[in-house]
């Protein structure tokens, strides 16, 4: 393996346009890489350790490399797992690794649901692969990302996610499917359509690892056994009614229902977006958010009055984007209403004493790329 003084890589965190929950359940999503992310680099280290920096932490993590192991950090350093777990992953490929330092900036905002730790965890991979010469392809860091995020961390999250940020396209969704993962770019050029996607995040706090959403993927995999099939992505709107028939109890019918539907209204969107239908995707984006609300059960108070204020406000369609418990709304808008829209949001969020939301619109963005 050569190893060049230092490698960098950038990597966008993602919005989700629609297909929320649907990835660990080898459904589909239609994600898009954003211009926010995160830059990651490499560069060798004298002793046996692993250092992690980053420009947004006052104290850098240091691991033995001996030491390097799921459950190695503390609470306190566990932002770093992120990034060690992509180390971890490399060398239980069979890598030697040397010493090094990864030194990491980012400017996604943390816990909006935006993927910070795919950004993260997508620009390490990268810069880790440059540095090292292990000559992996793209498959192969998000197969790296994923590790680190679902055995390092210990996030149960799907993959969607690391897919965005290292496949992104400028002006495309992506449509992916989380059995095969094959992505298929489809047109999103929000400009030329003469739209905006507006985002406000709520500054509610959005975290996947306290049990929550291992709770939903658990209710889907208990559902999609009591069915006989091997995920609910083999059901479609068709074997709608005979599943909620053959449910025990109505959380699990309520978790099958959102999937199934959700799987649906993705494809749909994927199949509006080919045809350059880009204004007609609104009335499911906002079904999404009702069927994320009610079935699933993952928005919260100031999610929901996001997404109402912006509907009133004429928005053509507004849901919650990520995993859920916080997060950030988003908001298909003609480009003349989203400061307006977003300073309402503002106003309302006022009026019931929430925390000030932060707001800015976004266009699909390219992948994970070299920097140096």
């Amino acid at each position: 393996m050569t190893e060049p003084a230092a490698s960098s890589w950038r990597a966008p965190g993602r919005v989700n346009l629609i297909g929320e929950h649907t990835d660990y359940n080898d459904g589909f999503c239609l994600p898009l890489a954003i211009a926010p992310g995160c830059t990651a680099t490499v560069s060798p280290l004298a002793e046996p350790v692993l250092e992690v920096v980053s420009a947004q932490r006052d104290v850098p993590v240091e691991i033995a490399l001996a030491e390097l192991r799921p459950g190695v950090l503390s609470e306190q350093d566990s932002w770093a797992g992120y990034a060690a777990g992509v180390a971890w992953a490399i060398a239980a490929r069979g890598h030697r690794l040397p010493g090094l330092s990864i030194t990491v900036d980012g400017d996604v905002p943390a816990g909006a649901g935006l993927s910070s730790s795919a950004a993260l965890e997508c620009s390490v991979a990268g810069a880790l692969n440059d540095q090292f010469g292990l000559g992996l392809d793209r498959p192969d860091l998000v197969t790296l990302a994923r590790q680190a995020e679902n055995d390092f961390v210990g996030a149960p999250t799907g993959g969607m996610d690391q897919l965005a940020s290292i496949f992104g396209e400028r002006d495309r969704a992506l449509l992916c499917d989380m059995r095969t993962l094959a992505v298929e770019p489809v047109p999103l050029d929000l400009e030329a359509a003469g739209l905006a996607l507006l985002v406000i995040d709520t500054k509610a706090p959005h975290q996947l690892t306290d049990g929550l959403y291992g709770e939903r993927r658990s209710a889907c995999e208990q559902a999609a056994r009591l069915l006989g099939v091997p995920a609910l992505r083999d059901l479609d709107l068709e074997d709608l009614a005979g599943a909620m028939d053959r449910l025990p109890d109505e959380t699990l019918r309520r978790r099958a229902r959102h999937v199934i539907t959700e799987n649906d209204r993705t494809l749909a969107c994927a199949d509006l977006l080919r045809t350059g239908q880009l204004r007609r995707i609104g009335g499911l984006l906002t079904a999404s958010h009702a069927s994320m609300r009610d079935d699933f059960e993952i928005t919260v108070p100031e999610v929901d009055l996001a997404v109402e204020v912006l509907l009133a406000f004429g928005a053509l369609g507004a849901r919650m984007t990520g995993g859920g418990f916080g997060g950030c709304v988003i908001a298909l808008v003609d480009p003349a209403q989203a400061r307006a829209g977003a300073l309402a949001v503002r106003a309302a969020y006022a009026g019931r004493g929430y925390t000030e939301p932060a707001s800015f619109t976004v266009t699909a963005a390219d992948g994970a790329h070299r920097l140096s």
